[in-house]
């Protein structure tokens, strides 16, 4: 794991996962990027794990996108891509990690940075947080491609197409006020906002967690007579779980659900 990707996991299952190059404000280098697909990954799959809260260690910095001094190593007709097309935790590892991700953002989120923000299910950011999916700047579309696909999806096409076509800086006022932020809090307060975010998806069962969130994200690509055939096997697989019974026991018990996640 590269010593710039830094994660740890609290005994309630909330992990953090730390981008932490203050130096270089928290810019991706191709080493460090494959440390974070790793981690994410191995977070992913960690059945303590029950939600990731990512953020930068560097204070006024989330992520300034891909280091260009380490792009501009590899010429641009030599260097490949990260992975196939179908190896979508290679590109959008945040989406495919099957537990809810909170970005906790302040500020500036560039390039990749941004990219990683759109991959997150719920944002918070600090009046600091600035948004620029600036790869039109470089001669590249946005380089996970979460910015073509994921972005219309959030703020509509118009919006999405202007911020992609400018390169501009989105603020996090803004960001608020069109929905792409759910909360903007002081620097001080932002990893206490995010834990108490996170705190409120504990309450639920993470076997339905999982299934939610692939059934929303895998939804915006499926008809409806597809999405509920999805959506009817994933209720099935509800009804004969742990955390379905346990759901109702406790209800009918008077007493706080504890879920194991089976």
């Amino acid at each position: 794991m590269s010593e710039f990707i830094r994660t740890s996991v609290d005994e309630r299952g909330i992990a953090t996962l730390l981008i932490d190059r203050p130096e270089r404000r928290n810019a991706m280098s191709f080493a460090m990027l494959g440390s974070f697909i790793e981690a994410v990954g191995a977070l992913g799959a960690d059945p303590a794990v029950r939600v990731l809260i990512v953020t930068g260690g560097d204070q006024g910095s989330f992520c300034a996108g891909t280091d260009l001094s380490d792009l501009n190593s590899v010429p641009g007709k030599e260097r490949g891509l990260r992975g196939s097309a179908r190896e979508g935790g290679r590109w959008w590892p945040l989406l495919k990690c099957p537990k809810p991700v909170i970005a906790a953002v302040d500020g500036a989120a560039v390039g990749m940075g941004a990219e990683f923000t759109s991959q997150c299910d719920v944002r918070i950011a600090t009046p600091r947080a600035r948004f620029a999916w600036n790869f039109v700047h470089r001669g590249l579309v946005p380089d996970t491609g979460a910015g073509t696909w994921l972005l219309p999806r959030l703020l509509g096409p118009q919006r999405a197409l202007q911020l992609l076509y400018s390169g501009r800086f989105l603020s996090a006022e803004e960001a608020l006020e069109i929905g792409y932020v759910g909360a903007v809090v002081a620097p001080e307060d932002l990893l206490a906002a995010a834990r108490a975010e996170a705190e409120t998806f504990l309450r639920g069962s993470p076997f339905a967690l999982t299934r939610i969130k692939a059934l929303v994200y895998e939804g915006l690509e499926r008809s409806a007579a597809a999405h509920m055939e999805a959506h009817t096997a994933a209720l099935r697989e509800c009804f004969d779980s742990d955390d379905h019974a346990e759901g109702v026991a406790s209800f009918l018990e008077k007493r706080d659900p504890r879920f194991t996640g089976t």
